[in-house]
This record gives C-alpha cells, sequence and structure tokens, in this order.
C-alpha cells in the first residue's frame, strides 16, 4: 500500500486478495466464454450483467434494494462512492453505464466497458452534444437501462459532491426517456470502503478485497423525476441530488 492511503493491509488480508484475485480471472474467463458462445443468438446479451454481479459477490458485496426497479428504457442518476457501485447497479437494474470518454484510452477497459454497452461522452466539447444524444438513445435501446454518476467522481458517501449538470446534456431532448434518482448507501461501512482523497485506486481495490466482513449495500430506488423536474439539465441535476439527499435523511 502507499503512504498516501494511509491504510496498510495485514498478512493475512494479503492472502484473502489472492484468493479473491484468482476467483476473479476464473470468473472472467468463464464469462467470456459463455458472453461470445451467446453472442450470435442474442441482442440483449445478458452476460455481462452476471459478470459483474459475480464480481461484487467476490468482492464481498451484499446488496439488497429498496423502491421500484427502473423499466427499460431508463436513465438513472446515482450518488458515487466506490468502484462497486458498477456491479451493484448492474446485478439489480440491469444497467449498462456512462463514462467519460478518458477511459476509453485505456484499451483493456475500453474492451470490457464495450461488452457492456458502455456510452463514452466527451465532457467538455458541446459541439458533440447531439451524438452523444445519439448514442445515448442507441444505448438504451440496446442495454435497456443507463446509469450515469452525476458527481463526475467518488465521495466519502456522508456529504455527496455537487451534481454536474454538464454531464446530464445527452439527456437534452430525450423528454419521452423516464430519469430515476437513486441512492447507494453503504451504511456504516461507507467511509471504510469509500475512494477519495489521494488514495490511488488500485490501493483502494486491494483494501476492499482484503476485507474479511462482507460489504453491505443498500439500493434505494426513488421515483422517476417529473417532468418539471427535468424540465433543463440544471434543475434535472438539482432535483436529483435533493431526492437523493432527502432519502439519507
Amino acid at each position: 500500500m502507499s503512504a498516501g492511503s494511509g491504510r496498510r493491509i495485514p498478512p493475512w488480508g494479503w492472502l484473502l486478495v489472492a484468493v479473491r484475485l484468482v476467483a476473479m480471472l476464473v470468473t472472467l474467463a468463464l464469462h467470456l466464454a459463455l458472453y461470445y458462445l451467446l453472442a450470435p443468438f442474442t441482442r440483449h446479451n445478458p452476460v455481462p450483467r452476471w459478470f459483474l454481479r459475480a464480481i461484487g459477490h467476490v468482492a464481498g458485496l451484499e446488496v439488497r434494494t429498496q423502491g421500484s426497479r427502473p423499466a427499460p428504457g431508463t436513465f438513472i442518476l446515482a450518488n458515487h462512492v466506490s468502484w462497486l457501485d458498477i456491479p451493484a447497479l448492474a446485478s439489480t437494474a440491469g444497467s449498462a453505464f456512462v463514462a467519460h470518454d478518458g477511459l476509453a484510452r485505456i484499451a483493456p477497459l475500453r474492451w470490457l466497458c464495450r461488452l457492456n454497452r458502455t456510452v463514452f461522452i466527451a465532457r467538455h466539447e458541446r459541439r458533440s452534444v447531439a451524438a452523444q444524444v445519439g448514442q445515448v438513445r442507441a444505448a438504451l435501446g440496446d442495454a435497456g437501462v443507463l446509469t450515469i454518476f452525476p458527481e463526475g467522481t467518488t465521495s466519502d458517501g456522508t456529504a455527496r459532491l455537487a451534481f454536474k449538470s454538464s454531464l446530464l446534456s445527452a439527456l437534452e431532448g430525450l423528454d419521452d426517456v423516464p430519469v430515476q434518482p437513486v441512492r447507494l448507501d453503504y451504511g456504516r461501512d461507507t467511509r471504510a470502503i469509500a475512494w477519495v482523497g489521494e488514495e490511488p485506486g488500485l490501493d483502494n481495490a486491494l483494501r476492499i478485497l482484503a476485507r474479511w466482513r462482507p460489504i453491505r449495500l443498500t439500493v434505494r430506488f426513488l421515483p422517476p423525476l417529473t417532468p418539471a423536474e427535468r424540465s433543463d439539465r440544471k434543475r434535472m441535476a438539482a432535483a436529483a441530488q435533493a431526492a437523493i439527499e432527502r432519502a439519507g435523511a
């Protein structure tokens, strides 16, 4: 572990990390084989969601849900605490994700994201908004449900960062698409698993994999935003953030 993380893994924790990493590699190999086996026979390949659910399980994630799960064609706005948010929403909502285009520069990660119908958007190029709207609509048709984390990065889960309305520009003009806020609540485990500050991502991942205790997460599906709340992207961002904060009160 780096000195910046301030949290060291004990010797017995490294054993658990090793076991879980091997299990994840085996899980990846099995699901890739199944993905390509099913690919010719299905447009909506379910294997990426099965894979992400399995990865969460291997990492010690225990998920329960509250509220009505999103209908097909729904766009989710969720708070962001950990990389575990992704397997949690993939397994409970069947969601694919919208990610910033920087991730697309990492070839192995881009390849895995593409398997799950990830939409890559350019956050700072307003000229590409029309193309991004088209990408989002096509991805909703392919994946059924899409999620974006409007904070733009992970928070400590206790004080949410301001939702960035610029990240929602791809939703403008999609008035027929339901927008549903979701609160991800790790309870007392929040501070222990949150990836914040100067902690490197690898250190955070290893620290989580070294935990013996399960990580309990409640996924709260909140009511979709009303037409008035989504009349423009700034109101949409504010309304979603307020709903998520109320759900944790």
